[in-house]
């Protein structure tokens, strides 16, 4: 009987292996420790939410996670292999995008131009080895499947210039860039901070998107509805260290709040 149990009982799932990982990473600047042993584990098609108060270590634990700072101490692992980035481009390269709060747009260029911003396509051929000339047409219509892949209605047009854009068109712009060149991990700094309440909306349904197509999120803001609204576990700071990772489901924004300012423990 215990043979034929064993036959039939199914061998356990092994633990995902999580696409982004940092264990105990130490950041600091002359005395001010801007972070003190700070763990985080992100899995594929997960929303991240970072939260904390001014100071807590929020920016300075996304700049190390994405090559802008580099860490005293600690570990990096990228699909369980570490990794080490030394500026940011080392993280474009091995597919971690991110969003700044300014955007990082050019309001003169297009959308199409704008989403190939810094990886321009040159036309094949003679014209674009020698005459360096770029592949307008063809950046154009790989733009235009990339907004319709994310399901981008607010932008029509991608030849139309960024500066006749709204805010929230222009960080749906800044997103769909991320998502098109982010193989691995997009993250977004405070992208609804500037939006009216339907410009905001619109951004929050492309971050849903975004995990419905199995891309990891990590989102920095400090609007907590929204971020109860998208986030699937939410990473606390306080002081430089990581006070609690919890879930929607498990705490309220008043839990949320009160363990950010340390009136509480997870």
């Amino acid at each position: 009987m215990s043979l034929i149990q064993d036959a039939v009982t199914p061998a356990p799932t092994p633990p995902q292996t999580p696409v982004l990982e940092a264990r105990r990473l130490v950041k600091t600047f002359g005395r001010v420790v801007g972070l003190d042993g700070v763990s985080l584990q992100l899995h594929a098609g997960e929303v991240l939410a970072i939260i904390g108060d001014n100071g807590a270590g929020k920016s300075t634990l996304v700049k190390c996670l994405t090559g802008a700072y580099i860490p005293d101490e600690g570990t990096l692992l990228l699909d369980g292999q570490e990794v080490h980035f030394k500026r940011p481009q080392d993280a474009r390269a091995a597919g971690i995008e991110t969003v700044y709060q300014n955007l990082a747009v050019s309001p003169a260029l297009d959308v199409a131009a704008n989403l190939f911003l810094g990886r321009e396509r040159r036309k094949p051929g003679i014209a674009g080895s020698l005459f360096r000339a770029l592949d307008r047409s063809g950046m154009r219509k790989e733009a235009r499947d990339e907004v319709q892949r994310l399901g981008i209605s607010t932008l029509q047009d991608v030849s139309v210039a960024v500066e006749n854009l709204s805010g929230g068109q222009r960080q749906a712009v800044a997103v769909a860039r991320a998502a098109a060149f982010g193989s691995k991990v997009v993250v977004l700094d405070e992208p609804t901070a500037a939006l009216g309440v339907r410009e905001s909306n619109q951004v929050l349904e492309l971050i849903g998107r975004l995990r419905e197509q199995g891309v990891p999120v990590i989102l920095i803001s400090h609007n907590m509805p929204h971020v109860f609204q998208v986030a699937d576990r939410i990473h606390i700071q306080r002081l430089g260290k990581r006070a609690a990772t919890i879930t929607p489901q498990s705490h309220s924004m008043t839990d949320a709040v009160a363990i950010m300012t340390g009136a509480a423990q997870a």
